[in-house]
């Protein structure tokens, strides 16, 4: 069954370790132990993150001898921002609405 990317995206994005992980890497490139660092799990732990992550295409891995750097690619929360998007139209739209009887109704008290 194939799953459409915002999915993937969204699920991946769902773990708090993994948003933690992607924050760390929008300061620049890191190694695994680098980003294992503040956390309480295990290296392998840490990898399975990295692979989710990769499998959504949030960071790719490269290779320099010995390194294997982690790199954040960004591209793919366009789409989430996209798809929220909508929504923060609506909540805009939403409190415009409120704002306005809300001064409707101090115009009616002030009368």
């Amino acid at each position: 069954m194939t799953q459409d990317h915002l999915s993937v995206t969204l699920s991946a994005l769902a773990d708090p370790t993994r948003r933690a992980i992607l924050t760390r890497l929008s300061a620049g490139e890191a190694s695994v132990n680098e980003l294992a660092e503040p956390f309480a799990m295990t290296l392998p732990a840490i990898s399975k993150h990295l692979k989710v992550l990769e499998r959504a295409g949030l960071i790719s891995r490269s290779r320099t001898a010995q390194w294997r750097p982690c790199r954040l690619e960004a591209a793919p929360m366009r789409g989430v921002a996209d798809w929220i998007e909508n929504y923060r139209r609506f909540w805009d739209g939403s409190l415009d609405h409120l704002d306005d009887y809300l001064s409707e109704i101090q115009k009616g008290e002030k009368s």
